[in-house]
């Protein structure tokens, strides 16, 4: 009686999908085939003249579907609408990635580029409240020493730009350059949780789609601010051409395809961290064309951007450590003489080690 009555809540769960019964009239033939009896004959079994229909959901009609496709038939309806899947991703994001990548390229005017992208690296602390908010995977929880890195990183950023706040123009491209990083650290928070929680997507892929969408939508920008003579249109010079696309095959696509790759491969918070390794570059190519000169406290303001960054390698390896708060309940514990609470055991009894079986009792 229990399997039969399983099984009737097994087809009862599995047609719960399924719509409401509709009833369509069965379409026959006028003409008589030769098989059919006459009208004289007697007639015993009588047929229904409306047949009972029922429709699957989509989802489980995709899925019949695709069980009666052949090997290579389904891999390429899959690969089809994997396609289909990233270019809503890449819509979705695409206006983060454009108002990041536009505030940067703005923050470069008035701006020197060692101080911008130092100060882009700033997006860490918003990757780190972010991913703790929408986190993708057990390595985005918030910690005490993640925090500590993160401030760490902060800290080198704010020993460049203190020489130079008082400049209305760097102080424009420092808020530009952190509301770049603050876009920077949403785009890519909110990608790897939409990789991580459905499908993975394919990186190239993503970023042409990306492109194609910016090229699709956001073209009448650029009417908008030619006419509010905010940037006025001119075509580029042969010169001008090379260099903008050099720069985006360089400096936008290979650059923004590695370090998207390499967050998905490790964690978003050390490919935010990571970006600290331009900084040292930036500084060489200042200083061999153009001639630029930095003082100590730049140097010095660099030196713990490195260091947070091995940190937090080591931290998301061991996503389960957090030795600041270990080291600081220990220092909670020494100053206020504050003792664990004593476990008192017990001793064995002697009947707790007898056995329940007596072997004697055996045959």
């Amino acid at each position: 009686m229990d399997t039969i009555e399983e099984d009737e809540g097994y087809y009862a769960n599995g047609t719960s999908s399924l719509s409401d019964s509709s009833f369509v009239p069965i379409k026959t033939d006028s003409q008589v085939s030769g098989t059919e009896s006459d009208d004289s004959s007697i007639r015993s079994v009588r047929f229904s003249k409306v047949a009972e229909v029922r429709e699957m959901s989509p989802h489980e009609a995709s899925e019949a579907l695709m069980s009666r496709l052949s090997y290579a038939a389904s891999l390429r309806v899959h690969r089809q609408k994997s396609h289909h899947k990233t270019a809503r991703t890449a819509l979705l994001f695409c206006v983060l990635w454009f108002i990041a990548n536009y505030m940067f390229q703005l923050a470069l005017e008035p701006s020197e580029t060692a101080m911008v992208t130092l100060l882009s690296s700033s997006s860490s602390f918003f990757t780190l409240i972010l991913a703790a908010m929408f986190p993708s995977s057990c390595g985005d929880k918030f910690t005490f020493s993640k925090c500590f890195a993160v401030l760490l990183s902060m800290s080198g950023a704010v020993m460049v730009s203190l020489s130079e706040i008082d400049d209305p123009k760097m102080s424009r491209g420092i808020v530009l350059a952190l509301l770049s990083a603050f876009f920077y650290a949403s785009y890519l928070v909110l990608v790897k949780r939409k990789s991580d929680t459905e499908e993975k997507i394919s990186i190239p892929l993503f970023f042409g789609f990306v492109g194609l969408w910016n090229l699709l939508l956001l073209w009448p920008l650029l009417f908008v601010l030619n006419f509010s003579q905010l940037e006025v249109f001119e075509l580029p010079s042969r010169r001008q051409f090379i260099v903008l696309f050099v720069n985006g095959l360089v400096g936008t696509v290979l650059s923004e395809a590695l370090w998207l790759w390499g967050c998905f491969l490790t964690s978003s918070l050390i490919g935010t961290v990571a970006i600290s390794l331009q900084i040292p570059l930036a500084m060489l190519f200042d200083m061999v064309l153009h001639g630029k000169t930095y003082p100590l406290l730049f140097y010095l303001g660099s030196l713990p951007m490195f260091l947070s960054l091995v940190l937090v390698a080591f931290l998301v390896k061991f996503d389960d450590c957090d030795p600041l708060l270990k080291f600081g309940k220990l220092m909670y514990r020494r100053l206020w003489n504050c003792r664990k609470a004593n476990v008192v055991r017990i001793p064995d009894l002697e009947e707790q080690h007898e056995s329940l079986i007596d072997g004697s009792h055996e045959n």
